[in-house]
């Protein structure tokens, strides 16, 4: 009986692997990075059809999963409770990651990958983690890894190169630029690196920041190129936000995120502004909650499952079951098919820390007449976008060979 593999990404995320004295890491796919991600720190799998998952492999919890990654000579596969239940593919490492830039810096501390996108945190380390006492989130790593598994800075020079190197090598169509609070400064230190990366490589641009008091900066973005924005306010209920998020609830406030996410879709448009959300460090029906809420102003909600990462100040929390998380995404793709957000538009873009609301639908058990129209207008608008972005990056890669772009003497 094949595995649903909704399920098996969900289960991944809640249960972790262990890793079989036969599988061979080292040489077989990429290396473990705890770098930029808050929430993930384990090892990249490709489940059939093609869902990219960072599993855990080193936290407390992982002791009692039931699941075993393994390797004979016709590759990797999973076990579940001493059966085989899939195969998977392991990403091979990048090209790129043993390469240096012109300043001698290893690009693997400039910018990793995440699925199949370039991950980019360009700034210090986020500031909540060096006030008196410490305000940062109690379930992020960043922290711990930025400035030591990771280059603490990084130029303009070092980022282009690596994301030249990654779209060659990896194919990438998306780069996605992240930072911590910096009191207001965020935005103003990555527009110049978004610049460049837009105007050299002509790649799709993500940013996730905290909200900014000027609005107006977002019109900025959009004007330079931004094509995507995510604002992680992590906890929808308001006394577990401010208990978890100390930081983001004293200097910025739940106020600010729900003025920027509207603003933004306002700006943007459907689908192309994320709420970020963490499933399991509050009751599940408030994650729903959140995930109706921003349906219907038109943000993609994006759960990410809660991790206990190593070192951080949740590490002996348990990660939620399964079976709680169900009904939280059963309810993400129902949400955005009802209130006609696009999502899984741009080609080439597989996440690895979320289930993304596409991947949700294999947890779905019944659809009506109305859920398959509103899935084939979004197929078509797919499409589109798909062949305008490929066509735009062709002429962007070959601009300077087309007869019309040349300087006539």
């Amino acid at each position: 009986m094949k595995y649903n593999p909704g399920l098996l990404k969900l289960e991944l995320f809640c249960q972790g692997i262990k890793i079989d004295g036969s599988c061979d890491l080292e040489n077989d796919t990429r290396p473990v990075l705890r770098t930029r991600g808050g929430l993930g720190s384990g090892l990249d799998l490709i489940l059939p059809p093609d869902l990219y998952v960072n599993v855990p492999l080193e936290e407390r919890f992982v002791k009692k999963t039931p699941f075993l990654l393994f390797k004979n000579r016709y590759g990797y596969f999973i076990k579940k409770n001493g059966q085989r239940i899939t195969e998977v593919i392991l990403p091979p490492k990048p090209r790129f990651y043993d390469k240096k830039t012109s300043s001698g810096k290893l690009m693997s501390r400039i910018g990793i990958m995440q699925g199949t996108y370039l991950a980019l945190y360009i700034t210090q380390v986020c500031r909540f983690w060096q006030m008196q006492p410490r305000a940062n989130c109690r379930f992020c790593s960043v922290g711990l890894n930025v400035g030591k598994n990771e280059e603490l800075e990084k130029s303009i020079g070092d980022v282009l190169e690596v994301v030249k190197a990654a779209k060659k090598e990896e194919k990438i169509t998306f780069v996605h630029f992240n930072t911590g609070f910096l009191f207001g400064k965020e935005l103003d230190i990555l527009i110049p690196y978004i610049k460049a990366v837009k105007e050299k490589t002509g790649l799709l641009i993500g940013v996730q920041s905290t909200p900014t008091d000027n609005l107006s900066k977002y019109d900025l973005l959009k004007k330079i190129g931004v094509d995507h924005l995510s604002f992680c306010l992590e906890l929808f209920d308001e006394k577990k936000f401010k208990q978890i998020c100390p930081g983001k609830s004293k200097y910025i406030g739940r106020k600010k995120y729900f003025e920027a996410i509207n603003y933004c879709v306002k700006l943007f448009g459907k689908g192309k502004v994320a709420a970020e959300i963490i499933a399991g460090l509050e009751p599940p029906q408030n994650t729903v909650r959140a995930i109706e809420h921003f349906g219907k102003i038109g943000a993609v909600p994006t759960v990410c499952v809660f991790r206990p990462c190593l070192g951080t100040d949740l590490e002996k929390t348990p990660p939620p079951k399964p079976k709680e998380m169900l009904p939280v995404f059963r309810k993400l793709y129902q949400t955005c098919i009802n209130n006609s957000i696009p999502v899984n538009m741009a080609p080439n873009i597989k996440v690895d820390l979320v289930i993304l609301p596409e991947e949700a639908k294999y947890l779905l058990k019944n659809h009506d007449v109305k859920f398959f129209l509103l899935e084939a207008k979004m197929a078509i608008v797919r499409f589109l976008f798909r062949f305008y972005f490929r066509f735009r990056l062709f002429w962007f890669d070959n601009r300077s060979f087309l007869p019309f772009n040349r300087k006539i003497d």
